[in-house]
């Protein structure tokens, strides 16, 4: 398809929710959008199964039929398509069409928020390490985490696989920690807690970027919102633009 064979720019900007189409066609004036890397001008015209468009250094996935679920996974439920022991799993939760997948994983005991797309370039720049997207998590604990074992979550704890990335860690009240963090090791919430002493009883994740919704209630889901979704894809590639890339490569939230 050649450019002149494609669909207009401002169109397929409005419909995948950034506005109007005479909002969208502001944006192409201020210059703020990019195709294939350059400054697109308005009448520009756009192939979106090939071309890479990006609002505000933002790519932005225009393909017809992207789907963005946010899912509360209850516990007891596997974050795989399917499961040959036959248990639960997250795909049984959400529309079987169009085929989702899910972004990264939680352990079958743990519960909270998981993102669910059929989008494979987004999937992709939010699992991979060099983003550093923050996870938050609520952790109800065994005792009271002392200040002294705070510090050293934020500062990073040892683990069999390494020293962790520092953390943002706090005691909400008695025994319910605030973790929040950007790696994707195995388990990792789950051993950082334990390393300092205080094992995890319950453990759901709250937040993710700057995705949450505490009125989602468990085994629900929803589709993610024109807002969310650019604040998401915003979020993606501000990160991707300030990490140092030092994070340990691997499967992104494996057994939270």
């Amino acid at each position: 398809m050649t450019e002149h064979e494609g669909e207009r720019l401002q169109k397929v900007l409005a419909r995948v929710g950034l506005g109007s189409r005479r909002i969208c066609e502001d944006l192409i004036a201020e210059e703020r959008v990019k195709v294939n890397g350059e400054i697109a001008e308005l009448g520009r015209r756009v192939d979106p199964d090939h071309d890479l468009v990006e609002v505000d250094g933002a790519p932005i996935g225009i393909r017809p039929g992207l789907v963005h679920y946010l899912l509360n996974k209850p516990k007891g439920v596997v974050t795989t398509a399917s499961d040959p022991q036959g248990r639960p799993t997250v795909i049984d939760l959400v529309p079987a069409e169009p085929r989702v997948f899910p972004v990264g994983r939680l352990d079958m005991d743990t519960e909270g928020l998981l993102l669910l797309t059929n989008d494979g370039e987004l999937a992709n720049r939010i699992a991979h390490p060099s983003h550093g997207v923050e996870k938050e998590y609520l952790a109800e604990v065994e005792g009271t985490p002392t200040r002294a074992e705070l510090r050293a979550l934020r500062e990073g704890v040892e683990l069999e696989d390494g020293l962790t990335a520092p953390a943002v860690a706090s005691v909400v009240d008695g025994s319910l920690v605030k973790l929040t963090i950007h790696e994707g090791r195995n388990r990792q919430v789950r051993r950082m807690l334990e390393a300092v002493g205080h094992p995890v009883t319950r453990l759901i994740r709250t937040r993710i970027g700057p995705l949450s919704d505490r009125r989602l209630a468990p085994g629900s889901w929803r589709e993610l919102t024109g807002p969310e979704l650019r604040s998401l894809e915003a979020a993606v590639g501000a990160a991707g633009r300030t990490a140092s890339g030092a994070t340990k490569a691997g499967d992104p939230d494996a057994g939270q």
